[in-house]
Formats: C-alpha cells, structure tokens, sequence
C-alpha cells in the first residue's frame, strides 16, 4: 500500500489544531461538515524510522475536550468494563492489522499492539474514538461516540 499523504492546507489546518509541527505522513480520514479535520490516520513510522503505534488520531479539539473530561471521570475503567473482552481483542487485532497494511517501510521495527498501543483492555478513549470514527465497529469508540457530542462528519474518500 502506498501511504496517502494529506494536502498542504491539511498539514497546516493539523498542525494549527495540534499546535506544533507534525513528525511523520498523515492524512485526513473524517472532517466536519465545514471541512475541518476531525480524525487524521498517520503513516506508521515518523520520518527519522521511529514506530508510531497511533494509526488514528483524534485531532478535533472540541472532541478531544470532551474525551478527556469522560477520562478524568474514570471513562476508561467504566467502559472496559461495558465491552466484551473478546470484541475488544478482535477490535485491538484489527487495529494492529490496519497499521500493518498502511505500512510502507516494512524493513523498520514497527510499533506493536491495537488502539492505543496496547493488546488488552482500554489504555486511550481518543484513541478508541478515532478508530471508531475511522470506520472500525470499535465498541468502546461507540460507546465513546454515544458519551460525546458528535458534530456531522463526513468521510473522506480515498485518493488514488
């Protein structure tokens, strides 16, 4: 697979949004209906070879304000304990599998786990979002979703 890369003014509306520069290849999978980046997927080593195990980041401040406050108030135990274990190892195999096909230099160390770099459990609500936003029937991302005020989104289509 060859990785897709964002546009320019996508690079410059991420990295406004995430207030720094970006390391590594991304482009942008979901976006408001006004067109601003919602759900970025990274490519899966930043430019120096480094591994990065976040294929699907949530970039939307609005949501990731929101995330964090289900966090802060225990989100990540409440929800684990509301999935199936077994759903949720399938979502992390997905995961992982995902990051496997998107990458692009196969002869680097490549970052392990499913969403939010771990095999079992939930460790990230953003991440599991993100995922779930990416179009992944992630149930914890679901249940995310369904905690949140989520604006309209649309998908972003892939460009050859």
């Amino acid at each position: 697979m060859t990785f897709r890369d964002a546009t320019l003014e996508d690079v410059v509306a991420v990295e406004a949004l995430l207030g720094r520069e970006l390391n590594g290849r991304f482009a942008v999978v979901r976006r408001r209906l006004d067109g601003r980046p919602v759900v970025i997927e990274n490519e899966p080593h930043l430019r120096d070879g480094t591994p990065m195990p976040t294929l699907f980041w949530l970039v939307d401040p609005q949501l990731r304000d929101e995330v964090s406050r289900l966090e802060s108030e225990g989100g990540v135990h409440r929800f684990e304990g509301l999935v199936d274990a077994d759903e949720l190892e399938r979502t992390h195999a997905r995961y992982a599998e995902r990051r496997r096909a998107a990458t692009v230099r196969a002869d680097l160390v490549g970052a392990q786990g499913g969403v939010g770099g771990t095999r079992r459990g939930v460790k990230c609500l953003h991440a599991h979002l993100a995922n779930f936003l990416a179009g992944d029937p992630d149930p914890v991302g679901a249940l995310v979703a369904d905690a949140v005020t989520l604006p309209e989104l649309v998908e972003v289509e892939v460009r050859d």
